[in-house]
C-alpha cells in the first residue's frame, strides 16, 4: 500500500490494479511540473489552459472544451515555428498519475535541454531504444501478443489494459490528430471502446513513454472516492478502504514520559500528617 499520509489522501478507497482507474477531474497534479519551471500559462475563453514554455518548442494543451476527448495534448517541436517533431495526447478519462509521470519526466527533460526532448528513439541504443517503454510491463507479467501483421501488443495479466506498436510508415499529421499513432496504449477488452486511452507519435523519446509505462506497471493501487464511479472502472476494479495509519509504536522516552503522568502528585506540605501531644500512639518519652 503506499506510504502517504492519511490526511492527504484524495480518497477513501484504494483502486487496484491501477490501469482500471480513471481520471481525477483534477488538472493541477498534471500541469505543476512544468509550471514549476516558470512555463506560461494562459486560458481561452472557454476554459482550456495553455501551458507553452519560454523557447515556444513545448506546448501543452488542456482541453475540457475541446473538439474531441483528447484531453491532455502535449507537442514539441524543432522549430517554434513548423510542424511538431512528436505529440502525445492523453483522453478525459485517462488517470491523472499517468499524465503526471509524463509531464515530471518532460520536465526534466526540459532542464537537460533539446537534446533529450527531442531525442527521437533509437533502436538499439542505450538510453534511446524504443524497448525502454516495453520493459517496465515485460517485468511485471505483461504478455506480447501479434493482433496483426503490423501491430505489436503487450497486454496486461488481468486482459484489461494494452499497449500497442505499430511498425511500418505512418503519416505523421494522421499521428498528431487521430489515435492512429505509432503508440496507443488503452484499457479495456476492445481498443474501439477503451476504458482510457493515450497515444504517442513516432518520434516521441523513449525516456518520456517509459515513464508513463513505469506509471502503469507499478502495483501499487491509486486512491479514489467510492462514490465518485466515474473515477474508476467499478465492474472490474478492485477497491479496499483507506485507513487511517496505525499510531506508531512508542519510544522508551514515550514510555518514561506516559508513566510520569500516571504517578500520583505529592501532597502539598501543609497537608502532610505530623506527630502531636494529641496523637494517640505518642513518641516514647512524651507526654500523652
Amino acid at each position: 500500500m503506499p506510504h502517504d499520509d492519511h490526511d492527504t489522501i484524495d480518497g477513501d478507497v484504494y483502486v487496484s490494479p491501477r490501469h482500471l482507474a480513471h481520471s481525477t477531474a483534477v488538472s493541477d497534479p498534471g500541469l505543476d511540473p512544468l509550471r514549476d519551471l516558470g512555463w506560461d500559462l494562459h486560458h481561452d475563453h472557454l476554459g482550456n489552459a495553455y501551458l507553452t514554455a519560454p523557447d515556444g518548442k513545448v506546448r501543452l494543451g488542456y482541453l475540457p472544451e475541446g473538439d474531441d476527448d483528447g484531453l491532455w495534448r502535449i507537442n514539441a517541436y524543432k522549430d517554434a515555428f513548423g510542424p511538431p517533431a512528436w505529440g502525445v495526447c492523453f483522453n478525459d478519462s485517462a488517470p491523472t498519475e499517468f499524465v503526471t509521470a509524463f509531464t515530471t519526466a518532460l520536465a526534466e527533460a526540459y532542464r537537460q535541454g533539446p537534446d533529450r526532448y527531442l531525442a527521437r528513439p533509437l533502436a538499439g541504443s542505450t538510453d534511446r531504444d524504443p524497448f525502454q517503454a516495453v520493459d517496465p510491463l515485460i517485468n511485471r507479467g505483461w504478455c506480447f501478443d501479434r493482433p496483426d501483421l503490423r501491430t505489436f501488443a503487450i497486454t496486461a495479466p488481468d486482459g484489461l489494459a494494452t499497449l500497442e506498436y505499430t511498425t511500418g510508415d505512418l503519416d505523421p499529421a494522421i499521428e498528431l490528430e487521430t489515435r492512429d499513432a505509432r503508440w496507443h496504449l488503452w484499457a479495456g477488452t476492445s481498443s474501439a471502446r477503451p476504458y482510457w486511452y493515450a497515444t504517442a507519435s513516432t518520434d516521441t523519446p523513449a525516456a518520456l513513454l517509459r515513464a508513463v509505462t513505469e506509471a502503469v506497471a507499478d502495483p501499487a493501487p491509486l486512491p479514489r472516492w467510492r462514490d465518485d464511479t466515474s473515477s474508476y472502472v467499478k465492474d472490474h476494479a478492485q477497491t479496499s478502504p483507506i485507513h487511517p495509519p496505525s499510531p506508531p509504536t512508542p519510544t522508551p522516552l514515550d514510555v518514561r514520559r506516559a508513566a510520569a503522568s500516571r504517578r500520583p502528585a505529592a501532597l502539598p506540605a501543609a497537608s502532610v500528617p505530623r506527630w502531636s501531644t494529641t496523637s494517640r500512639h505518642a513518641l516514647p518519652g512524651q507526654r500523652r
